[in-house]
């Protein structure tokens, strides 16, 4: 019997001030001023279509992405969480998130922001230093980086993300580690720490930068992961590492194959509906252009499909492998409406090759599991 899990809600905001050329993700580079009031009008409009599917349930999280979410005025987010508000029911305590880029011109007005509501803050710093930031198509520099995040702990953000990236190219293990040594100077509470990877259709596959060898970037994360130890932070994620009480709630959601809705251009939402047996997953219209004009008609909607038995068990597993905590097959059971047996033979695969280990009926990730952790996900493919 299918469980439901606890609900978030995410937001996309597609545009920035230019698109970099590692970036995969659905970003629009931003010609003339941003249209706040007709996307809002549409994202409200968007939500709207999803209430009769999670009628009563409670958010716990916000988390507003992109893109650049902070090229919208701190007046359109106070519309829009007023909006969210007003449809759905939000936890008293939800965490709610906004990305920012240290680039755009919203230093001045994060105490708006935080006036609107939003209660935690993603720095998109990447890099401090000035010649990596430029390889990487960054409009802002380190000076630039730095003044973001003294203006957001001015605003009164305690719970401050910022992202890094390591294995950048030319990147020494020198300057990879100088990167996290200024990050931990300005005590944030999260840091997500990415290591660069070429994606297909971006400018970067076109044309490859030339990056640390493989043994060269395992010794950049090895000694980073040594610098956040020593400085109070725990991984409980790939690429994330937090301060005790400070793990990112919307992303633990994911990885723990929560439900989310997700509204805007581009935007993927996963829901379940146990009194259909059923998981279903969404993606809405990608580009600004069409998406905005299917508030015409609420024709949001590009792709809506139900989440097969066999995928289950895979996209249950690839987000649960992630996370460095320990799980049960009750759990996988519950969240995916399927017996354990439909994942026994991987697990025990798992278990011989020393990539899973039981401990008192709970499965946990090993050393070896984490190291190789593609391959282990892939034990769980269909």
């Amino acid at each position: 019997m299918l469980q439901l899990p606890p609900l978030s809600l995410y937001i996309h905001f597609p545009w920035c001030v230019a698109k970099c050329p590692y970036c995969d993700f659905n970003s629009h580079a931003l010609s003339g001023a941003v249209p706040e009031d007709a996307y809002l009008d549409a994202l409200l409009a968007d939500l709207e279509l999803e209430l009769p599917r999670v009628w009563g349930r409670v958010v716990h999280s916000v988390f507003l992405g992109g893109g650049t979410p902070s090229l919208f005025s701190a007046a359109a987010m106070d519309r829009l969480l007023s909006g969210v508000r007003a449809r759905l029911s939000l936890a008293p305590d939800a965490e709610i998130t906004m990305e920012a880029n240290p680039g755009t011109v919203e230093h001045d007005r994060f105490e708006d922001y935080r006036a609107a509501g939003i209660n935690r803050i993603s720095l998109g710093v990447q890099s401090f230093a000035d010649r990596h930031l430029k390889r990487l198509g960054r409009i802002h520099g380190g000076d630039e980086a730095r003044r973001a995040i003294a203006s957001v702990r001015k605003a009164g953000f305690d719970n401050v993300n910022l992202d890094l990236m390591w294995a950048l190219p030319d990147q020494t293990l020198d300057e990879a580690v100088a990167d996290v040594d200024q990050a931990l100077e300005f005590a944030p509470a999260h840091l997500s720490h990415y290591h660069l990877t070429i994606e297909p259709n971006t400018l970067f596959a076109a044309r490859p930068p030339q990056l640390p060898a493989e043994d060269e970037a395992w010794d950049m994360q090895e000694a980073c992961a040594e610098r956040l130890g020593q400085a109070g932070f725990r991984q409980y994620e790939v690429s994330a590492w937090a301060r005790p009480g400070a793990m990112s709630r919307h992303n633990l959601n994911y990885w723990r194959f929560g439900d989310y809705l997700g509204i805007g251009a581009g935007a993927h939402g996963k829901i379940t509906l146990p009194a259909d047996d059923r998981i279903v997953r969404t993606r809405r219209k990608s580009h600004p252009r069409p998406y905005l004009s299917a508030a015409a008609d609420r024709s949001f909607i590009a792709e809506e499909r139900p989440v097969s038995a066999e995928d289950r068990v895979f996209e249950y597993f690839l987000n649960r492998l992630r996370l460095h905590e320990p799980f049960s097959l009750e759990e996988f059971a519950g969240l995916t409406g399927l017996d354990r047996s439909a994942a026994a033979g991987a697990v025990a695969r798992a278990r011989d090759l020393d990539l899973l280990n039981a401990v008192d009926q709970r499965l946990e990730v090993t050393t070896n599991g984490r190291r190789c952790l593609n391959d282990l996900q892939a034990l769980f493919l269909p």
